[in-house]
This record gives C-alpha cells, structure tokens and sequence, in this order.
C-alpha cells in the first residue's frame, strides 16, 4: 500500500461522521471496507469483548467469507494464550494460523474450516484495557505481515478505540444528564457528599421543599450545618460512622423546620466509589409525616388488645423472635370458656381484665420487658434471663400466687384457675419456637392436681416429638385402615354366663405392631382425629353386633365414645342412622362416656342422653367414682348403667377404704336402679366380694382379655356349653 493511501484511509476514518459522532459500530464497518479494499485481504472484522473479557460478539465484518458459517468461538475467555499475547503485544501476526500455538484456540473451529492459513488480529483498547480486536485474514499461506501493514492496523485500531471511548463518554453524559432530570423530578431528596471533605456536591430541589431549606444554603457547606446533625447530632454520627464503614445507614428522624413546623424524614445513606477512586455518599430522604402517624395509628391498633391495653399475640411474637434467651412465662386461665358460658360474656371480660392488672403487677417486680395477651385466656411474660431453675420455679410460683387470688365481680366471687409454663428460650433457641414448647408443657400443666406449674424440658420435647409422630402416622392409620376392634367379654355375676362385650380399638401400626388406645387416643383427642376414628369405630360395633343377632347371640355391645364425638353435635344423627341400618336390638347397643365429660355441658348432655335413650340406646358412665358428678346429675341423666372404675376393684382385697366406697357405689346404683359393671377383675378374691356385695357384671383378666372377633365368638359359644354353677 502507498504512503498517501495509507494516510488515506485513516484521515478518512478520522474525518467520517461516525468517528465524530462516537458511532462504534459504524465507524467499524467504515474501517473494514477499506482496509479490505487496500490490503487485498480475503475478510476484515471487528469483534467486541463483553465486560468481564468473557464472550466475543461481532461489530462489523467485510470480505470474501461472508458466508461461511464457521464463527469465532464466543467464549474468549477460554483462549487464555491469545488472551495474553494480546495484552502484551497488543497485535498478533501469523502466517500460519492453523499450527501458530498463540492461535491455537480459535484454529479447530475457524481458521482450518475457513481456510485460513495468514492472521493479523490488532487490540482495540481503551485506558489499557482491550475492548475488541480489529482481525486480517488472507487465504494465502506463509504471508509475511510486514511493518507497515501492522503500523497501518493498529492506526486503525487506535481510531476505533477512540470512537469507542467517544460513544461512552457520549453514553455517560446523557446517563448523568437523565439521572439529574429524574433527581430534580423527584419528590424525595437526592444528596451527594464528599466522603473525604464532608462537603454536599449536590443537593436536589426536593431538599427545599421538604426541609424548608434553600438549595444555595446547602451546596458548598459540610454536612454538619444540616438540621440533621444540629438537632440530633448523637445519631446523625452513628449514621455517618456506619456509612464510612461501607455499611448503608437508614432510619427515621424527627425534625424541625426553622418556621417551628416538626416534620419525619426517613433517610437512606449508602456509601460509593467513583472509577476515578473518589469516595462519596448518596443520601436520599422522603417526607415519612403523614405515613409515620399512620403507621403508629396502625401499631396501636395491631399491636395491641383492646379490652386489656396489653400488646397482642402478633406484637409479642415479634419481641420474642428477636430474644435469644430470657425466660417465657404462659397464663392460661383454665375453665374460662365455662365460666363465659356460665356468667356471660360481660363478666368474662371483668375476669380478664383484672387478670391482665395483676400481670402488669407482676411485671412491675419482677423486671418483666414484655407482656402480652396472645390468646382468649392466654397471657404471656418475656423476662431477663434468671441464673438456676430453681429461680425460674421460684418466679414461676410468684406469679401463680400474684394471679390466683379471688376475683370480686359484682357480688359474686370468682376463683380463678391456672395453669402457668416457663420456657428458657435460651435452651430450646435452636430447636422449636419458644412459644410451641410453651404450648407442649400447657399439656402437662393442666394434668397436675393442684399448683399446675410446668417447667419445660427435654423431656417433654422428646414426648412431643413422639406424639407429633404419632401424629402423622394417624392419618394413614385412617386413610388405611388400620384399625380393628378387639372385643372383652362382660360378666353376669349372678348367672354366670357372658351377656356382652366392650368394643376396644387395636391399631396395626406397620412398624410397631398392635398398639392399644394408651397409644394414641389421646393424641386423636388434641388433634380433633377422634371424631374420625370414633365414627369407624362406632359403625364397625353396630355392624359386628347385628352379625352377632343374626346367628341368634344375645349380647349387649359396649362403645366407648369420646367428649369431641358426644359434643360433636351430629352423635344423634349418626346413632340413628346406623340403628336404622343394621336394626339392632333396643338396649342391645350400649355408649359409655366418663362421668367427668359427661359434666362438661349438663344442659346438652341431658338433652342428648334423654334422645339416644328414646332411641333404645343404653348409656353408661364410664370410670365412676373418678369424677365429680352428684346424685341430682345421676338422676337427671337415663344412665341404664355405672362402671366402677378398676383402681377401686384392683385392691378391693387389701384395702377397706376401697371396699368401703365399692360397697357405697353399689347401694347407690341400687337405689337408683341402675345396673354395676366393675372393671379390671383379676382375682376370684375380688369377683367373690363383688358378687357377694350384689354387683351385677364384671369385666377383667379373670375371665378374658379382649379377644379377635373370631376368638370372641369361639369363646362364647365354649361358655354356652358349659353347665352353670
């Protein structure tokens, strides 16, 4: 090439408007039109590299090769010779493209399926960083790229370079230009500091008006004329230290304006470089007024319980998600759902807003940070960590005694009843809620006699875990099931013979084998599953005693049913139905519930055992002698039959305090006409004294334990044959 053709073409890059105009990809395809015109090269290109130096992506190409579909690989981050050959040469000349080891990344996949045997690839770089590349090609083999060839390539690459940095000046200043009109637009203030000198650079319009200060008494000044450092100076520097740690700072303040007005700013200041290495500070703040007294509105109103004034569940939950140890005290105030019911819902609230009083008593000495009402007759207490358990009971017994105390409303006298739980939130921080262990010692709080207080354990966690188990595996249990009804033969003790059976449930668990009701009946009961089962097992009875009629066995079926199903509301319905169905035998079918749920609800009960009698259906008092029922309740109820509880039978022998009450139970039933079962018979000792005492049937491990349908049956049968004695 000549000289002028040299200086040709590049003045003709240098005056086009693209180069002037900072047009990258314009300029490019310019520069490789004429150097493939003035070199007789077989293709001219221009490749672009992503910021991270990671891919190559084509700007502007020109030559014989258009339309070969080999590519430069994108992935230039792979080709680490060429790479470096580049940074440190800033150009690449090679005759022997496919064996050049500098090139040897990209030969596989272009040079040798372009043919391309002679290469000279030129760096376009900016501030020492390389960009792109400006690529040569020829076809022919062994070309010997000479000086000027490679002085003319790099005045090109220089030239791109230059356009390129022209376009992202061009890029920055309209960004910069954007940026201040969206700052200006703003209704928030937008704030720029010099991290080093303090000094505000930039301040926009919405400083005046939110702050009430023009923007010339802002810019030039240092940071610590604004109202924010005058009037809070401690946390304005807390603010500023975190920043100058690279931390971001935000917050809300309250502030004054100089006309007197009070107003909340709610402020974010993040810290950032600029390339040049400059440190400086972005604040931006919003008038939060309107918004900070609306959301304290909505606080009070969400955080609190409006007929205490304590704060609520959803508040407390918060303070204690963020305490990593301390002390957890639960109140619940047993029996207050009774007590609403009984008294009204008026007095219920007296109830418990006296109770809150004297929790915030207790607060007062005993350095209480939080109390809460977080539920109908729950309260809560988080306290500093106390040093030994036996401080926690102490504090535990302090508070029962500060709550338990009468309550005088009206000209009545209430004595409430709790049940109190303390958790160490400390222990169990990594393994449930604090608030979940409470509930699992509520449990086994309201099973103690008297004093029911509760500390929390492992033990109890490991229980729980059991039962949540168990839990899970119920479901399948009643989705497959599992289940099936043992039967246990009833005694006459009169005739000798076997008049009934008490239908018992066996779970078939497929890892731990027959499980008896101990197992899980209680955990059916909490989790509302019983309801479920006891339909199962209520049918199961009905359908095996109608099978029993059919082969002409008279007996007597015996269902226990749970609280949940006899307060369930629909027992009535289901009885009726499955008589209809199966046409069982009046009096033939017989429900045992326990004396103490049957006294949960006199009114409903007495109405339901009054219905279930009209149906023929026999109704037993389960565990008689455990509860609290009175002779008026006996006789208020059409209970067919009582069932001594077996703690009285099991030393009826050896004790005479518990042959004592057997003997008076017995007259009892007698004088109301109501038929005796006693449970858990295992002695003839114990069945001669029975009988002797006139009871009327006995159940127990003397005769059998509870046997398969078909072992039952057997057994029976084997009775009948017998001659009586």
């Amino acid at each position: 090439m000549a000289m002028f053709s040299h200086q040709q073409l590049i003045e003709q890059i240098v005056n086009s408007t693209a180069k002037q105009q900072g047009d990258f990809t314009k300029a490019a395809e310019l520069a490789t039109e004429l150097l493939f015109e003035h070199m007789s090269l077989s293709d001219a290109s221009v490749w672009g590299f992503s910021d991270e130096q990671a891919l190559q992506f084509p700007i502007a190409r020109f030559g014989d090769l258009l339309l070969d579909n080999a590519k430069r690989t994108p992935h230039i981050a792979s080709c680490h010779r060429y790479l470096d050959e580049l940074k440190q040469r800033l150009h690449i000349a090679s005759g022997k493209a496919s064996q050049d080891s500098r090139l040897q990344e990209l030969a596989s996949d272009y040079f040798v399926p372009k043919g391309i045997e002679s290469v000279l690839d030129v760096a376009i770089r900016i501030n020492g960083r390389i960009e792109g590349v400006l690529c040569l090609e020829k076809l022919a083999p062994d070309y010997q790229w000479d000086d000027n060839e490679i002085q003319i390539a790099s005045q090109v690459a220089d030239q791109l370079a230059l356009t390129l940095a022209t376009q992202n000046a061009y890029a920055k200043e309209e960004q910069l230009t954007l940026f201040r009109s969206s700052a200006e637009q703003s209704e928030n203030i937008s704030m720029v500091i010099n991290a080093h000198t303090e000094v505000i650079e930039y301040v926009n319009s919405a400083h005046n008006r939110i702050t009430g200060t023009p923007k010339n008494k802002v810019l030039g000044n240092t940071l610590r004329n604004l109202d924010y450092f005058k009037q809070n100076p401690s946390h304005a520097e807390a603010a500023l230290a975190k920043v100058l740690k690279g931390e971001i700072a935000q917050g809300e303040v309250q502030l004054q304006r100089a006309d007197g007005s009070k107003y909340w700013l709610k402020f974010s200041a993040s810290p950032f470089v600029t390339e040049r290495g400059n440190h400086y500070i972005l604040i931006t703040g919003e008038d939060y007024t309107r918004k900070h007294h609306h959301q304290s509105e909505l606080e009070r109103l969400a955080w609190r319980c409006s007929l205490t004034g304590l704060h609520n569940r959803s508040h407390f939950t918060r303070m204690l998600d963020k305490s990593l140890e301390g002390q957890l005290f639960l109140v619940d105030l047993v029996g207050f759902k009774r007590f609403n019911d009984t008294y009204g819902h008026e007095k219920g609230d007296i109830l418990l807003m006296e109770i809150a009083r004297r929790i915030k008593h207790f607060k007062g000495f005993s350095s209480a940070k939080e109390i809460a009402r977080v539920g109908s007759d729950e309260f809560a207490i988080l306290l500093p960590k106390s040093a030994t358990e036996e401080c926690l009971e102490a504090l535990a017994n302090q508070l029962y005694d500060c709550v338990v105390r009468p309550v005088t409303i009206g000209r009545e006298q209430a004595d409430p009843k709790l049940a109190i739980v303390a958790v160490d939130i400390a222990s169990v921080a990594d393994l449930v809620a604090p608030l979940t262990c409470a509930d699992i010692a509520l449990q086994y709080a309201k099973e103690k006699p008297v004093r029911q207080i509760q500390i929390f354990n492992s033990k109890l966690l490991d229980a729980f875990k059991q039962d949540a188990q168990i839990e899970r595996d119920l479901h399948s249990a009643i989705r497959g099931r599992q289940f099936e009804l043992y039967y246990q033969p009833l005694r006459d003790l009169q005739s000798n013979r076997y008049i009934g059976a008490e239908a018992l449930i066996r779970w078939h668990h497929p890892k731990k084998g027959v499980l008896y009701p101990g197992a899980f009946i209680d955990i059916a009961e909490q989790t509302g599953m019983i309801n479920a089962i006891g339909t199962w097992v209520l049918e199961a009875a009905c359908r095996q005693l109608n099978l029993w009629q059919h082969h002409h066995l008279d007996l007597a079926m015996h269902v226990n049913v749970s609280a949940r199903q006899f307060f369930s509301g629909n027992l009535f319905e289901q009885v009726w139905e499955l008589l209809t169905r199966y046409r069982i035998k009046p009096q033939s079918l017989i429900l045992e519930i326990t004396e103490t749920e049957l006294m949960t609800d006199i009114r409903f009960a007495t109405n339901l055992c009054q219905q279930l009698s009209e149906l023929g259906v026999g109704l037993a008092i389960d565990d008689f002698g455990t509860g609290y029922s009175s002779m008026r309740y006996l006789k208020q109820f059409p209970i067919s039959k009582l069932k001594i509880d077996r703690s009285f039978v099991s030393d009826l022998t050896v004790s005479r305090e518990s042959q004592e009450i057997v003997s008076a139970i017995i007259a009892m039933a007698s004088a109301l006409n109501i038929s005796l079962t006693a449970e858990g018979v295992e002695t003839a000792e114990q069945e001669r004294f029975l009988t002797e005492s006139l009871c009327h049937h006995a159940q127990g491990y003397l005769y059998s334990p509870a046997l398969r349908e078909a072992e039952f049956t057997h057994f029976v049968f084997d009775d009948a044959k017998q001659p009586c004695h």
